[in-house]
């Protein structure tokens, strides 16, 4: 099954993409081609970037997929600082050749939305989780797990873009937003989640298994996740 109600050059990048080749055009029609061939490189640069091809949705219970193209850079225990719960976090890097459209990894609820203005540090660094601009969203699935999702901006990304509101439903492989130029998403998972992919792997958005989730009675698993939505008394 293919998800794909979206051009295949993101519409997040017609302006840049028409300014781009105007540039090169004026400079080929006063300076000649060798003079506009730089002008043209940029704007192939540009046209790939904004590349947002359609992608095969795996199908299977439980399966959280990928939310961005990219290297994973973090597979392991942590603490989600959004739910604060004991959580498995696994964190993906796009650099400024990797698709940069953002999908959902799950089928669910969006619950909550956090924005919170950083700085813009290279998202390849453990501090971009924490310093830099972001924004989570929380997805509850219909077993009542709950995963956070965040968009993290990065050293060049100036612009974090989310089309989704609390309320929403997603499903899995979803459009739901867009990071430009350089970032990284944070995925956080219960802790019993069990991870499909190492730190070094390459990803693509949808496509790429990140982790499966245990299977629980949506009786017994929703207490458990509201408790940890609860601020922390430690």
């Amino acid at each position: 099954m293919s998800r794909y109600p979206h051009p295949i050059i993101a519409r997040e990048g017609w302006p840049y993409i028409t300014i781009a080749v105007a540039v090169a055009l004026l400079v080929g029609a006063f300076g000649g081609f060798w003079w506009s061939l730089p002008f043209w490189l940029i704007a192939l640069f540009v046209l790939q970037f904004f590349r947002d091809p359609p992608r095969e949705i795996p199908q299977g219970e439980g399966l959280v997929l990928a939310p961005a193209d990219g290297r994973v850079i973090v597979v392991g225990p942590a603490t989600d600082p959004w739910a604060q719960r004991p959580a498995l976090k696994i964190s993906v890097f796009m650099n400024v050749f990797n698709v940069h459209s953002n999908r959902s990894p799950v089928d669910g609820r969006i619950e909550a939305l956090q924005y919170v203005a950083g700085k813009f540090f290279n998202a390849d660094l453990d501090k971009a989780s924490e310093g830099n601009e972001r924004n989570a969203l929380q997805i509850r699935t219909d077993d009542g797990t709950l995963v956070t999702c965040v968009q993290v901006a990065g050293l060049v990304a100036r612009r974090i873009l989310c089309y989704v509101q609390v309320g929403d439903t997603l499903t899995r492989g979803q459009r739901f937003g867009f990071i430009r130029f350089g970032s990284r998403v944070d995925v956080y998972l219960p802790r019993d989640a069990r991870p499909r992919v190492a730190v070094g792997e390459k990803v693509h958005a949808t496509v790429t298994v990140l982790a499966e989730l245990a299977r629980a009675d949506p009786a017994v698993r929703r207490p458990a996740d509201d408790r940890a939505l609860e601020p922390a008394n430690e």
